[in-house]
């Protein structure tokens, strides 16, 4: 039997992945990188329209709302809308905070998507996502099987494709590097069943 998440640590969860995925949300800013999901669609338009990323963030974003109530109810719709304020927030708040300094745009590319990529892990074992294709990867993955990670990494290399219109090519294949990174820790970490049953398995077990 599954057990469900108290309040608290939901609370305490979505918290901890916002603070990450916006560190590694302000690593790619701060070397010009770009990313997937509507994070990368955010930062492509933030580039193109007088308006800045946390803004553009939010209202990419509310289109999803709708599938997510109808589809995955109003308790996963609000954990997501939190989140995805939270990590607009931060992202924009951040100069003022704590300053990225980073010496080489590879490690800002790896270490920024893995960042990425455990806020949104954590984020997907809570019930949660980062709204927009995190709500669409999760939908497929309750109802259909499809691995929430190889969907969403294809999404990914459509929009960094399209991100070469605004970047270099190097600044793009820095682009997909990190993304690749962020996928990846997704899509090893979060197979349907693995760990409820190794826990059912361990339970299950006589005592001695």
């Amino acid at each position: 039997m599954q057990l469900q998440h108290k309040v608290y640590e939901d609370i305490f969860a979505i918290f901890c992945s916002a603070v990450m995925v916006a560190l590694g949300l302000s690593s790619f800013k701060a070397e010009g990188l770009l990313t997937g999901g509507t994070a990368g669609i955010a930062l492509i338009l933030s580039h193109v329209i007088p308006a800045n990323f946390g803004l553009m963030f939010f209202l990419v974003n509310l289109p999803f709302y709708y599938l997510s109530v109808k589809q995955l109810g109003w308790l996963f719709t609000l954990k997501t809308f939190i989140a995805v304020t939270l990590v607009s927030m931060l992202v924009e708040n951040m100069p003022y905070w704590f300053e990225v300094k980073i010496s080489h745009p590879i490690f800002a590319a790896l270490a920024g998507g893995l960042l990425i990529g455990v806020g949104l892990l954590v984020l997907f074992r809570h019930k949660c996502s980062l709204g927009g294709i995190g709500i669409l990867a999760f939908y497929l993955q309750s109802r259909f099987g499809i691995r929430a990670g190889k969907f969403q990494m294809a999404v990914d290399m459509g929009i960094l494709t399209i991100s070469l219109i605004i970047s270099s090519p190097m600044i793009t294949a820095l682009s997909v590097a990190g993304s690749v990174m962020m996928n990846l820790v997704i899509a090893m970490n979060h197979k349907p069943g693995r760990y409820q049953t190794q826990t059912t398995q361990i339970s299950a077990q006589p005592a001695n």
